[in-house]
């Protein structure tokens, strides 16, 4: 069904015992998939279960393979306001299609490593452009410190970041994903159906990367669960969109749990 607003189709402090992730191997490679989607969209809950499988699957094997469902709000007047949606990240996707010179939103779009979009429900060209992802080394190494919050404000998420070698007016992007998410939809294009989500962004944030290292503090929804909960950080060039490392760590480590 074509976008409702947009042309497209979508047919087709001080810290306390941090804990920390590297982005893995020198030189490796590493995948960061993101998806515009929206509850209001019946083309999407498929692609919502691919993009479940692969972040099981990265999980599973250990593969630095960092999966996030970005919810876009323009399709929040079609009956049914998307929970998880956010202008912000409508926003980002907007930016992405500039960048792609195609001037239209649509969902589910998949973006792998910045550069590589289609169709979120494609798996061959998932499992492709992941594949292909994963044989280029990262140029920027980046590590993360989650602070440890326990017995302070539980409804945000202080992370500390160090990169190497940033690309001039690189941006860090840092997302608090969550998992096993559920709720009935009432209304709008998947009226009656109970839809499961992972990794559904529930906080993002944007920072220029004028230090190699840095603090970014996020506020996080109040229901959410830090045992089934990451922070994602990527490097991105702000003007192509490439990202050129990447890295991931739970939640639940900074929270004491």
């Amino acid at each position: 069904m074509t976008d409702p607003s947009r042309t497209g189709s979508n047919s087709v402090g001080p810290q306390s015992s941090p804990q920390t992730r590297d982005v893995g191997p020198a030189g490796g490679g590493f995948a960061v998939v993101e998806m515009f989607t929206s509850q209001g969209c019946n083309s999407c809950p498929p692609a919502e279960e691919l993009l479940t499988e692969i972040e099981r699957e990265a999980r599973k094997e250990g593969q630095p393979v960092y999966a996030l469902g970005f919810h876009v709000d323009y399709w929040d007047d079609l009956g049914w306001p998307d929970p998880f949606a956010d202008g912000a990240y409508t926003a980002r996707q907007g930016a992405y299609a500039r960048a792609f010179g195609s001037g239209g939103l649509y969902t589910p779009q998949m973006i792998v490593n910045g550069t590589d979009e289609f169709v979120g429900s494609d798996r061959r060209r998932a499992a492709t452009a992941i594949a292909a992802a994963l044989t280029e080394a990262a140029t920027t190494p980046l590590t993360l410190s989650v602070e440890d919050t326990a017995g302070s404000d539980e409804h945000r998420v202080v992370v500390d970041y160090q990169t190497e070698r940033p690309p001039p007016r690189a941006v860090l992007n840092v997302a608090v994903v969550e998992r096993g998410l559920e709720n009935d939809v009432p209304r709008g294009e998947n009226a009656g159906r109970t839809l499961r989500q992972d990794n559904v962004v529930r906080a993002f944030t944007s920072v220029g990367l004028d230090a190699p290292s840095g603090r970014v503090e996020l506020a996080v929804p109040p229901d959410l669960d830090p045992g089934q909960a990451s922070v994602v950080g990527y490097v991105q060039h702000h003007g192509n969109k490439a990202i050129v490392g990447a890295t991931a760590v739970a939640v639940s480590v900074g929270r004491g749990i």
